[in-house]
């Protein structure tokens, strides 16, 4: 079975710089890491290839820094990496993100199952993983909570659907994307790492995909773009009470009221 794991590196601290005429984060020397979502993704392919065998492949749309994921990918156990780094996909948003990803995914010869974390913890759209299927016109389920069973031919998974558990079907190939918890991850390997540091790591362009079509990647592509964004303000500000129990609890129903919380 060929399983593709997609991957994004996200910002691995809350105080990130906005440009003010994009509306974009500025990500060149911010510091980064995995974004936790696809760490259950890259575990569940793992799983599923030790039951059926087959290959897991990492796959991210990034800058050439992204390099340092992919290694970590390979000391988890991925058979193969990929980047799809090109300045034209800078400014991507979920439609041109998801068609880039879907023509990596072509230009690879296609995959059995694709494998997408739930949601980045910066965008938060939870949008990729279903857009990325409707692009390559395959089944998928979102929101899966547990691997039921898994054979040569099918999948059969458990969505958590707020107050509604679903249990689905779907023959290869086809899409997931996983929710936290599913399983846990596991820990880089010491002796994956030194055994894959020289392994390769394939960069894709846009020359290397097979559509050309410039006005389907990044910002060009991208029919939504932020108006605007901003980091809230930092507030540190602490209220202590004095006096007797019955006091303070009056205190606080007073300053409670007067920021309307209640």
């Amino acid at each position: 079975m060929k399983i593709i794991v997609c991957m994004k590196q996200v910002p691995a601290t809350t105080q990130v710089e906005i440009d003010p005429e994009t509306g974009s984060m500025k990500r060149a020397g911010s510091k980064t890491r995995t974004n936790p979502y696809d760490l259950y993704a890259l575990e569940t392919a793992l799983r599923i290839r030790e039951q059926v065998g087959g290959t897991v492949t990492a796959l991210t749309m990034g800058p050439d820094q992204a390099e340092s994921m992919m290694r970590d990918a390979y000391a988890m156990g991925a058979d193969d990496a990929v980047i799809l780094s090109d300045r034209k996909f800078a400014g991507s948003d979920v439609l041109a993100t998801s068609f880039t990803l879907s023509q990596g995914i072509r230009a690879l010869g296609g995959a059995d199952l694709i494998i997408c974390g739930k949601q980045t913890t910066d965008g938060d759209t939870s949008q990729v993983g279903p857009a990325l299927a409707e692009h390559l016109h395959i089944p998928h389920c979102a929101w899966v909570g547990g691997i039921v069973q898994v054979t040569e031919e099918h999948i059969c998974v458990r969505q958590e659907l707020g107050e509604v558990t679903q249990v689905s079907e779907m023959q290869y190939p086809c899409l997931i994307t996983v929710d936290k918890d599913i399983y846990v991850p596991r820990l880089p390997s010491y002796r994956l790492k030194k055994a894959t540091g020289e392994r390769e790591i394939k960069f894709l362009h846009l020359s290397d995909l097979p559509d050309q079509d410039l006005s389907r990647y990044g910002s060009i592509g991208s029919p939504t773009a932020v108006n605007r964004m901003f980091a809230p303000e930092s507030m540190e500000r602490q209220v202590h009470i004095e006096g007797t129990a019955a006091e303070k609890a009056e205190r606080l129903v007073q300053l409670l009221t007067e920021q309307k919380i209640i």
